[in-house]
């Protein structure tokens, strides 16, 4: 079974956060052999959206991002930090996270358009929702990335 959770950073328990830190660190850092700062002051005025594995009482991340305020990161919201573990991918839970992400963070912040820095390889699937490419290709922190936006019209497919 899989138990969403929507919440501001002051309402996540610490079990929580370290899941989520933990596996941002094995999926970003570990598994991408990227360093970068993940800790980056903004997940404390961030809204976070977990989905979690429940099976025999326990609970497991199986995927996460979060919905940045217009301002912070771009000029528009944003969603940031979109993973799934290792253990939930192919099951379809990236495409729940991100329209379930879309749908929060338009109801939060209503009329804005919400603009996503991509990895390259994922511009297709961010395609599916309504994301159109706005930026060349550029490198950061070696991987190549794409900016897109998602206009506060457009449909999402989830």
């Amino acid at each position: 079974m899989i138990e969403w959770q929507w919440q501001a950073f002051h309402e996540m328990t610490v079990a929580d956060l370290y899941q989520v830190l933990y596996h941002r660190q094995q999926v970003f850092v570990l598994e991408q052999a990227c360093l970068y700062p993940d800790l980056d002051n903004v997940d404390q005025d961030a809204h976070h959206l977990t989905a979690w594995i429940v099976q025999d009482g326990k609970r497991e991340l199986a995927a996460c991002l979060r919905v940045i305020a217009p301002g912070v990161n771009y000029t528009e919201m944003s969603l940031g930090r979109i993973l799934s573990t290792q253990a939930a991918r192919g099951t379809g839970i990236g495409r729940q996270l991100v329209a379930k992400g879309i749908e929060h963070a338009q109801a939060l912040y209503p009329g804005h358009a919400c603009r996503i820095g991509a990895q390259l390889y994922l511009e297709q699937f961010y395609a599916s929702f309504g994301f159109k490419t706005v930026s060349e290709p550029y490198d950061e922190d070696g991987i190549m990335h794409i900016e897109m936006v998602l206009t506060c019209a457009a449909k999402t497919t989830g």
